[in-house]
């Protein structure tokens, strides 16, 4: 049965063995502000949004370095562009080709959606907007999400592979979840403050790649050595 944190009154469930805000203190403690996401402006973090889709990042700033030395990073020339033209300027993207076409979708919804006015797009109320960006075909609630929150300063969390990966070893069984548990779980049990919200996804991000990799995990120095999903004591 999957997991699920919505439970009659009075239930206990695996959601209320696990607090969030230790996840941020903790690593907080660690790293200080995150400064992600690394975008110069609405539009690179969109554009990021799309790129990082199964890549590392360092493969997303070449792509958008790429981008940017073509004159490409505005919304006028992102609508002009063929897709050829974009997919051979993000090739080192990987999967440039898809990419290039989400990238399209993503900007003739812009356009279609709020007469390419940006801003006024991304003022939108969070649920409003996240559900206008879901109609992009390519765009799923990962991507959404990053838009939302650090494009468009919503307080929305991220949930992502690194975030899984974390609980996983952690031995929270929410890990396995849908998508929308999971961000309901971190919603539910963080202050409802942006900063926290996108700092906390980024740690997450940070512990993934630094130490809580697929493979060969670095455990030992780990920020979150000695964490278990409740905040107290070692992890199982």
């Amino acid at each position: 049965m999957p997991f699920s944190s919505r439970a009659p009154r009075g239930t206990k469930t695996p959601a209320d063995a696990f607090d969030p805000r230790s996840l941020h203190f903790i690593l907080q403690a660690r790293y200080g502000p995150s400064g992600w996401w690394p975008g110069e402006s609405p539009l690179e973090v969109i554009v990021g949004a799309v790129l990082t889709q199964n890549t590392a990042w360092s493969n997303v700033e070449k792509a958008i370095s790429s981008l940017k030395k073509a004159g490409m990073l505005d919304l006028g020339r992102l609508h002009e562009a063929g897709e050829a033209e974009l997919a051979a300027l993000i090739r080192p993207s990987g999967y440039y080709n898809i990419k290039a076409r989400r990238l399209k979708n993503l900007v003739q919804k812009i356009m279609d959606a709020a007469r390419g006015d940006l801003p006024g797009l991304l003022a939108l109320d969070a649920p409003l907007l996240r559900e206008t960006l879901l109609g992009v075909n390519g765009v799923g609630k990962e991507t959404a999400d990053s838009i939302c929150c650090y494009a468009g300063g919503k307080t929305v969390f991220v949930v992502d592979a690194y975030t899984r990966r974390v609980l996983s070893r952690h031995g929270h069984p929410v890990a396995s979840a849908e998508y929308d548990e999971i961000r309901e779980l971190f919603e539910r049990g963080l202050p409802e403050d942006h900063a926290v919200y996108k700092d906390l996804h980024a740690y997450l991000v940070f512990v993934g790649k630094e130490y809580c990799r697929p493979k060969n995990p670095r455990c030992g120095g780990c920020p979150l050595e000695g964490w278990n999903t409740s905040g107290r004591g070692a992890a199982g």
